[in-house]
């Protein structure tokens, strides 16, 4: 990686200088855009800190560097350099474009040139980012052999998943830099060591870049994965130095220390320099004061974003969800397609030749490369990226990002912006937030989100399902002594789990070591990032009747985004899921270009198989502990494009899906509840449809023909329901209520679909919303790794109305402990919240919409939050 000039001239500069300012004097002048800024925040250029090159560099280094137009080094580069030169592990905790990547290679290329045996291993957390650090040194790697007349071996190789059979054997007997991922270091690697015997017993280096990555569930893996890294190379007689590499996180020296479980110098003195930055947080105009309704983050994000484009400025959207991407992509492209010739199809926007463009997990590797050459030439104007963009992939210096809501992290924050600008060039970030209740406090709060440090990186290596996991990886690859330890993990403790490993019949102990007994290597089984390791394949058909694989799903998604009657969206071509053969793990889609898309509808079941804590409150019992949560997709909206009209519903019968986690939740008191009643606050309770209801209710059934009136489907042994039209509690006399015309048919499933759409909102619902997304702010964590349940008489709380919020992960990674311990903050927060909301009756800032047809719960909300609060 070279400086900043050897890359852009001052005149590029100039240009980007021109052409952004020319942008922000439109959006400052522009009606419908610059009321809606609610922060506005310029950093001024930054000039960098930069030093000779060290005394002690080697020559082919000092020419190599020279050779790319790089005279001298950045202060944290010189640290680097200096630290990793005295056996030190370091981090490095700099912006993004800082040159971390020259910091960490100047020492590894020194230790290989110095001793010709040397090997080091790069771990990257994508194959994607594997693949585009490889071109980087290859070239580098060419220089050197060139001015050094190639006396130095500097072979390189990626070896993950992609990489062909035939090859792996002469990368691993050749290379003297591995470029992988940990979970190919996981599966393929570290189960086959033997194969490996001259790599680990020089192995000098080992690289991790990205480290900010490794935290959660995800993290806590790759801790025992490093753990078994070491115990492989120590068994080789190598003891590798660290250099770890991450953006810029709240704990960098703590993280690095718990993953790699050694000391480590942090070095996070960004010297690089730095161009003008502006970074401004737009909040959608509100559309209707009386409901709090906002236009469309998304569409507005789709407006900023033309507007960028229009003005010849490179940029990045981040959208938070693949969904997202593809409409988001699809708008844009279809505005472009206005203004071009009737003679170019949409076929050809979909093309290599299309200036906008979709990137996000299910693109093929081929696909990807054709997108980060696009924007490294200019190709490519705009894409709009998934986080998948977030890392530190080569993509050239963008001009503008544009963030469409709160990615839930203020580290992400600075991750997505840092893509746009490099070196001296100024750059633009804007974040538009959505309706959210997170999103919507720190619209209103900047301070806070401008004044807070970013979040920790979290991992929890000795979780104990995490550790049993790899305890049995590490017995297959080497048998246990016995009392030894592995990582941090005393000898005594490891030697119960092991007893616990020959009890079940996985171990066998014998002449003091404990052996691996099963045939199959448990590697194979182990996923280091998700629930359900296996991906869904995406087939489809060509014009000409060819089968095509178009892309991937992970497994856990695949229920809700490719179920039959799915649209799927893939690089803004629609497609229409016609099977999906859950034992084969394939979709069979074909293209289609129809005006609406689908959303999958959910139902979730909870039940308590193990209380870890609880405490009695006046208003409440707080409790947390192990929960299993039951999912099913049981049916799909069609949403009309642009408008989002409800064009109709349709049912699904697929298998549900269990997930054995952790909960914090709490139920309202009796006490708690009289209070309420007494106050006409609570709308939770049983409707009572008077004592002709039962003749009634069989007459709409006859009437009906004993038929769902949704769905079709006919009664058997279970009685359909009776459903109200208009909801029951929006009429004062049960007679009215009870009028035939207002009454329909219903099977079990469609009953609670439409009970979703029409029912007026409670005010445990709102509580429920308002919590669930306030909560990921003060556990510090993404909105998407909880989950939330409301039941008004919870079978597990005694039938007490209940609000749950769970860890999304597997035996959970501590948040629902934190949730129990911040009980107070979080009602007191949330109390604030509601009363603030300028709605009048609920909205998706606050409480959540009514539903359709329906009334809002805000009033049953505060009144609620004020017992929780003031009746502690």
């Amino acid at each position: 990686m070279g400086l900043p000039y050897a890359a852009y001239s001052r005149r590029t500069t100039r240009l980007n200088l021109t052409m952004i300012q020319s942008l922000l004097d439109f959006w400052k002048r522009d009606e419908q855009t610059a009321p809606n800024f609610s922060a506005w925040k310029t950093t001024p250029p930054r000039a960098a800190q930069t030093h000779p090159f060290p005394v002690d560099l080697q020559d082919p280094l000092r020419e190599a560097l020279s050779t790319r137009g790089i005279s001298f080094l950045y202060s944290h580069q010189l640290a680097a350099w200096t630290h990793s030169r005295a056996g030190k592990n370091i981090i490095l905790a700099t912006g993004t474009a800082s040159g971390k990547t020259l910091a960490y290679n100047l020492p590894v290329f020194s230790a290989l040139i110095e001793n010709q045996d040397s090997r080091a291993l790069y771990l990257f957390p994508t194959k994607a980012l594997a693949q585009d650090q490889f071109s980087g040194i290859t070239d580098q790697f060419s220089v050197l052999r060139t001015l050094t007349s190639d006396r130095f071996s500097l072979t390189t190789g990626i070896y993950d998943g992609d990489t062909p059979q035939s090859s792996r054997s002469a990368i691993r007997k050749n290379a003297r830099i591995i470029l992988s991922n940990p979970d190919m270091l996981h599966t393929g690697i570290l189960p086959h060591h033997s194969n490996w015997s001259d790599f680990f017993s020089s192995l000098k280096f080992i690289v991790i870049d990205e480290a900010h990555t490794y935290r959660g569930v995800f993290g806590s893996h790759v801790a025992n994965v490093i753990r078994r890294l070491k115990r492989v190379a120590n068994f080789y007689g190598a003891k590798p130095q660290f250099i770890l590499a991450s953006a810029t996180i709240g704990n960098p020296k703590e993280l690095a220390e718990t993953l790699i479980e050694a000391g480590v110098e942090l070095i996070d003195n960004d010297g690089s320099s730095r161009g003008e930055r502006h970074f401004m947080i737009y909040n959608p105009p509100v559309t209707d004061p009386a409901l709090g309704l906002r236009k469309s983050s998304l569409i507005e994000s789709v407006r900023l974003a033309n507007d960028v484009f229009t003005h010849n400025i490179q940029s990045v959207v981040f959208a938070r969800t693949r969904r997202s991407v593809e409409i988001i992509l699809t708008y844009l492209q279809g505005q472009l397609w206005e203004g071009k010739s009737k003679r170019e199809t949409p076929a050809h926007f979909a093309s290599a030749a299309n200036p906008i463009r979709g990137y996000r997990s299910g693109y093929l590797p081929h696909q990807r490369r054709e997108i980060e050459q696009g924007l490294r030439d200019g190709t490519v104007k705009t894409v709009v990226a998934t986080n998948a963009l977030e890392l530190g992939i080569d993509i050239g210096g963008l001009g503008a990002a544009i963030l469409v809501g709160y990615p839930g992290t203020i580290a992400s924050v600075r991750q997505q912006a840092g893509r746009a600008g490099r070196g001296d060039a100024p750059a633009v970030s804007v974040m538009v937030v959505s309706s959210n209740p997170l999103d919507q406090f720190l619209a209103h709060h900047p301070d806070y989100f401008f004044g807070s440090s970013p979040e920790q990186a979290l991992v929890n290596p000795d979780h104990l399902l995490i550790l049993l996991e790899h305890l049995r990886c590490a017995m297959f690859e080497l048998p246990f002594q016995k009392n030894e330890g592995f990582g941090s993990i005393p000898g005594e403790l490891v030697e119960e789990y092991l007893e616990f490993m020959v009890a079940s019949q996985d171990a066998h102990f014998s002449n003091e070591k404990y052996y691996w007994m099963k045939d199959q290597y448990p590697a194979a089984n182990i996923s280091l990032r998700s629930a359900s390791p296996q991906s869904v394949v995406l087939q489809s058909v060509t014009e000409d009747g060819r089968s095509i694989t178009i892309g991937t799903v992970d497994g856990e998604s695949a229920a809700w985004m490719v179920h039959p009657g799915a649209i799927y969206m893939h690089e803004g071509q629609q497609y229409f899921v016609q099977e999906y053969d859950i034992d084969n793990r394939i979709a069979q889609l074909i293209p289609v270009g129809l005006d609406y898309y689908t959303e999958a509808q959910r139902n979730s079941e909870i039940t308590v198989t193990n209380e870890i804590e609880r405490e009695t409150l006046s208003a409440c019992d707080k409790a947390h502990g192990e929960i299993q949560v039951t999912t099913q997709v049981v049916g799909y909206k069609k949403l009309r494009w642009f408008t989002f009209e409800n064009l109709g519903e349709e049912v699904l019968d697929m298998p549900p899906s269990d997930l054995q986690t952790t909960g914090y939740w709490l139920s309202l008191s009796e006490v708690a509840l009289s209070r309420l009643r007494e106050a006409g606050s609570w709308s939770n309770d049983r409707n009572i449809y008077g004592s002709d209801w039962a003749r009634i209710r069989d007459r709409v059934r006859a009437r009906d023909k004993y038929q769902c009136q949704v769905c079709g489907t006919i009664e058997t042994d279970r009685q359909h329901d009776v459903h109200h039209k208009t909801p029951f509690r929006a009429f004062t006399s049960i007679e009215e209520a009870n009028r035939i015309e207002n009454l329909t048919t219903l099977c079990k499933t469609c009953h609670r679909k439409v009970e979703q759409n029409v029912r007026i909102r409670s005010g445990l619902a709102g509580l429920g919303f308002v919590l669930g997304n306030l909560a990921p702010l003060f556990l510090m964590c993404d909105p998407r790794d909880l989950g939330i349940f409301i039941d008004p008489a919870w079978k597990s709380a005694g039938g007490l109305p209940t609000v749950v919020l769970y860890d999304l992960v597997p035996a959970g990674i501590g948040f629902s402990q934190k949730l129990f311990e911040i009980h107070a903050v979080l009602m007191r927060r949330a109390l604030e919240l509601v009363s603030e909301c300028e709605c009048e009756d609920g909205c998706p800032s606050c409480v959540g919409p009514g539903g359709e047809n329906g009334m809002g719960g805000k009033q049953e909300t505060l009144e609620i939050l004020k017992e929780l609060v003031l009746n502690k």
